[in-house]
């Protein structure tokens, strides 16, 4: 099997979802719109400057009551737009693979 056939299929939205970054500590919040998303990553585009903030680890905030969050870090600044990639916890099982991006937003 090639490596294209297991890369992680992801899902883009033409007017972005509504979501929001926040530091771990609690102590910073930006809304962003998701642009896209897989199951390890994601692209964002965040209102506001992210000048200052720490995004070697944050959470991203998919529903608005935080019951639907991932653990990111930083992987690309472009502009306004940033590439995160999800964090998985050392004592978490792997997620199944019937689990895709649409059941974590609810689309």
């Amino acid at each position: 099997m090639s490596d294209d056939a297991k890369a992680p299929e992801r899902v883009t939205f033409s007017r972005g979802y509504g979501v929001c970054i926040m530091g771990i500590d609690g102590t910073w919040r930006r809304d962003c719109m998701l642009n896209a998303i897989s199951d390890n990553d994601a692209i964002l585009t965040v209102e506001g400057s992210i000048q200052g903030l720490n995004l070697k680890e944050f959470f991203l905030l998919l529903s608005s009551t935080g019951l639907a969050y991932r653990r990111c870090e930083l992987v690309r600044v472009n502009g306004a737009e940033i590439d995160v990639s999800f964090l998985k916890g050392k004592n978490k099982k792997k997620r199944s693979s019937a689990m895709s991006a649409e059941a974590l937003i609810g689309a």
